[in-house]
């Protein structure tokens, strides 16, 4: 049996060392050649990647590979792993297709509706759009889309492994809504993030095509093997500023970029969770500056080293907040010499929400504070 998965990239990557995943260049036309295949051959629209992201790849795969039997799509940083965490391997992925029809994601789900969640993320009127020419085109796809969109759970990432009979069937499918939708929309206005609207529509309607044709679905392990490209390169903008001292600046630029990407922040490209603390950490040192209180600014001006201390910070407020008073975690706090701002900040916007017993935690700082004649971090925290 012959079987690809091919991984979606727009940047140089660690391969797999498995023959069975195959790196494709998306939007390879427009980009430097990176050494990979790429999805600008053959039948092609490689060059209108900046609107459809990976989708680019699919519909290449879609009208250019015919010798195989079952076909994937993942990406340069996302894989389907198995109970061990390894990539799985073309036996796994042959007997998984042997008992289902299709493998993706495992669902994603929240407390509002899919269109309500696309509505605030994104443009409305393009999704309003795509049902429009769905219940025009595909009339008899009316409940299934109805019933996906006003639900609360999606599969994300468009990452798939299925028979290329049913991803050929999919992709013919997606791309004659999206092809119509092209006549009716106008993203020129749209930053580049937004502009990716095909990518971030096509989330909200493989489910759909998949309850409408009752696929049996594995919903499969998802590994992130890296967290996303503009996510470190902001993280690194961020430690830049920090080093430089431009706190103000850093802040500015902090909200500048998230309204323009906002996807940098989600759990699936900020997959260590630094983000919030960043942006508590650059509010603090500037409260902390125009109250003229050293607090952070005894700690190394490196952005990696106040996350470290922020962690510390945490862990000793959780303490507190359970009632235990360790020496380590007093020590920590004084001779750190951690300010009112911090520990008022944190405990505020509990990130993770393990300071369980906010009141108690204030209480025994004040009480650490008292002790340690630090009067003005005890009057600010009464």
């Amino acid at each position: 049996m012959n079987v690809k998965i091919f991984t979606m990239t727009h940047k140089k990557f660690d391969e797999p060392e498995d023959s069975v995943y195959v790196p494709l260049h998306v939007g390879r036309a427009a980009a430097k050649d990176l050494g990979y295949l790429g999805d600008h051959t053959g039948t092609s629209i490689s060059e209108r990647n900046k609107y459809y992201g990976e989708l680019t790849g699919v519909y290449w795969v879609w009208k250019n590979i015919r010798d195989v039997d079952i076909v994937g799509i993942c990406h340069y940083r996302r894989y389907f792993l198995n109970q061990e965490g390894h990539l799985l391997t073309q036996k796994e992925y042959e007997m998984i297709c042997k008992e289902y029809d299709i493998m993706t994601s495992n669902l994603y789900s929240s407390e509002k509706s899919c269109r309500e969640n696309y509505g605030e993320a994104h443009n409305i009127r393009d999704l309003l759009l795509t049902e429009e020419i769905i219940k025009e085109k595909y009339p008899d796809y009316a409940q299934e889309l109805e019933s996906v969109l006003s639900g609360n759970s999606s599969y994300y990432g468009n990452l798939m492994v299925t028979s290329k009979k049913l991803f050929d069937n999919y992709a013919q499918w997606l791309f004659d809504i999206f092809f119509e939708l092209e006549h009716r929309i106008d993203v020129s206005s749209y930053d580049l993030y937004h502009q990716r609207v095909y990518g971030f529509l096509s989330e909200q309607l493989l489910k759909v095509w998949i309850q409408k044709h009752q696929l049996k679905v594995y919903e499969g392990r998802i590994g992130i093997t890296a967290e996303k490209a503009e996510t470190v390169e902001f993280k690194l903008a961020m430690a830049q500023l920090v080093k430089m001292g431009n706190i103000k600046e850093a802040r500015k630029m902090f909200y500048d970029y998230l309204k323009i990407r906002p996807d940098v922040r989600l759990e699936l490209s900020d997959i260590r969770r630094e983000i919030p603390m960043i942006e508590q950490l650059l509010y603090i040192a500037e409260q902390e500056q125009e109250r003229h209180i050293s607090g952070l600014k005894q700690q190394e001006q490196e952005l990696n080293a106040w996350i470290g201390h922020y962690q510390k910070v945490q862990h000793c407020l959780s303490n507190f907040s359970s009632g235990k008073i360790l020496e380590n975690d007093v020590c920590y706090i004084l001779e750190t010499n951690v300010s009112w701002v911090m520990c008022k900040v944190m405990m505020m916007n509990d990130i993770g929400g393990i300071i369980t017993d906010p009141s108690k935690t204030k209480q025994i700082l004040c009480e650490i504070y008292s002790h340690a004649g630090k009067e003005d971090d005890y009057q600010a925290l009464q």
